[in-house]
């Protein structure tokens, strides 16, 4: 059979699916580790990967239902989620590959303010103390706080993360891809017949 037919989009569809699953529970899985060996000690950061990770894994299970029983509903569902998702996430990796630095530079700081525990962890992973300058009359967990030769975080957070957004924005846009060609398998395969039970019913 022909690759545009009835078996190979079911295929394609179960297969985009198991990835996302794997993925998903991938990323689970990590903020879990992280948790656990403490090298992420904000409670927030780990959740919300946790969520997002759910959140995948729903939507792809939904689409793998879909996609073995031939579900009109469940694909229609999975097709609406999956765009919307496509959207934001289009948008967002956009968003990071067009940032200048002025703008890079503002939701740093605003990020590095929100979570005391964030600030904490990069201070211990970075070796740095204080966003903009450090003030050796406050305490810092870094090691370089006890000889005096702490950096400000702000300067070694930009080294990277000019690097990062690019990395960031470019793997969120591959991703969107996949699910703009998941949108188009559901809607391709809703609309085909499987000729193996029925030849002329659509189901």
């Amino acid at each position: 059979m022909a690759c545009g037919g009835f078996v190979c989009s079911k295929t394609s569809l179960c297969i985009l699916n198991l990835i996302y699953v794997m993925v998903s529970l991938l990323m689970i899985g990590v903020a879990a580790w992280g948790k656990w060996f403490g090298l992420v000690s904000s409670f927030r950061v780990m959740a919300a990967v946790i969520a997002v990770g759910l959140f995948l894994f729903v939507v792809a299970i939904v689409g793998l239902c879909g996609a073995v029983k031939h579900h009109q509903v469940l694909l229609f569902f999975y097709m609406l989620i999956l765009f919307m998702v496509f959207m934001v996430q289009f948008s967002v990796s956009c968003a990071c590959l067009a940032i200048n630095k002025e703008q890079q530079n503002l939701l740093l700081e605003i990020g590095w303010n929100k979570s005391e525990s964030m600030q904490e962890d990069l201070e211990r992973s970075l070796d740095c103390c204080d966003f903009l300058e450090v003030n050796y009359n406050e305490s810092c967990v870094a090691t370089c706080f006890k000889d005096q030769t702490c950096r400000p975080c702000s300067v070694i957070i930009q080294a990277y993360a000019d690097d990062a957004l690019q990395f960031v924005g470019g793997v969120s846009l591959f991703f969107s891809f996949t699910e703009i060609l998941g949108v188009w398998l559901a809607h391709r395969y809703r609309n085909q017949k499987d000729h193996r039970q029925n030849p002329g019913a659509f189901i």
